[in-house]
C-alpha cells in the first residue's frame, strides 16, 4: 500500500512537473513572439516616421521655392547695365561687311529705344525662369503631400488603435 501511494506521488509530482514545464514553454514562445512582433512594429514605425519626415522636407522645400518663385514673378531681378553703359559698349556692326568696319552711329533716341527693349526683354525672361521655376515648386508640393497625408492617418489610426 506504501507502494501505491509513494508511486502515485511521483506520479503526481511528475505530471506536476511537465505540466510546469509545459507552461512555462508556453510562456516563453508567447513572450517570444510578442518580443518579434514588437521589435517589427519597432521598425515599421521607423519606416513610417523617415516617410513622414522625407515627404514633409520636400514639402516645405517646395513651398520655399515656390514663394521665392512668386517674389520672383512679382519683383523680377533687374537689367544691370545702364543706359550710358549700354551707349558706351554698344557698337553696332553692318550686316555684310568685314567686322572691322563700324556701321553709321545711331541716334540717342534709338538706342534709348533698343536699351528699353532689352531691359523690357530680361524682364520678361526672368519672369518666364521664375514661371517655369513657380510649376517645378509646386510638383515638390503637389507630389509629396498625398504621400504625407497618407502615412500620417495610417500613422493616428495605428495610434488609436492601440490606445482603444
Amino acid at each position: 500500500m506504501k507502494f501505491i501511494n509513494m508511486s502515485a506521488v511521483v506520479l503526481m509530482v511528475f505530471l506536476s512537473f511537465l505540466l510546469l514545464t509545459g507552461l512555462a514553454v508556453v510562456l516563453a514562445v508567447k513572450k517570444r513572439e510578442e518580443i518579434e512582433r514588437e521589435e517589427g512594429d519597432v521598425i515599421k514605425n521607423i519606416y513610417v516616421y523617415l516617410v513622414l519626415f522625407a515627404t514633409l522636407m520636400m514639402t516645405i522645400g517646395g513651398t520655399v521655392s515656390a514663394f521665392m518663385a512668386v517674389a520672383d514673378i512679382v519683383a523680377p531681378t533687374p537689367y544691370y547695365q545702364t543706359f550710358e553703359e549700354f551707349k558706351l559698349n554698344h557698337r553696332e556692326l553692318r550686316p555684310g561687311v568685314d567686322n572691322e568696319t563700324p556701321a553709321p552711329e545711331l541716334s540717342e533716341d534709338e538706342l534709348r529705344d533698343r536699351y528699353n527693349a532689352i531691359v523690357v526683354g530680361e524682364r520678361n525672361r526672368q519672369v518666364d525662369r521664375a514661371k517655369n521655376s513657380l510649376i517645378k515648386s509646386l510638383g515638390w508640393i503637389i507630389i509629396p503631400l498625398p504621400v504625407f497625408i497618407f502615412f500620417q492617418k495610417r500613422l493616428t489610426s495605428k495610434e488609436e488603435s492601440t490606445r482603444g
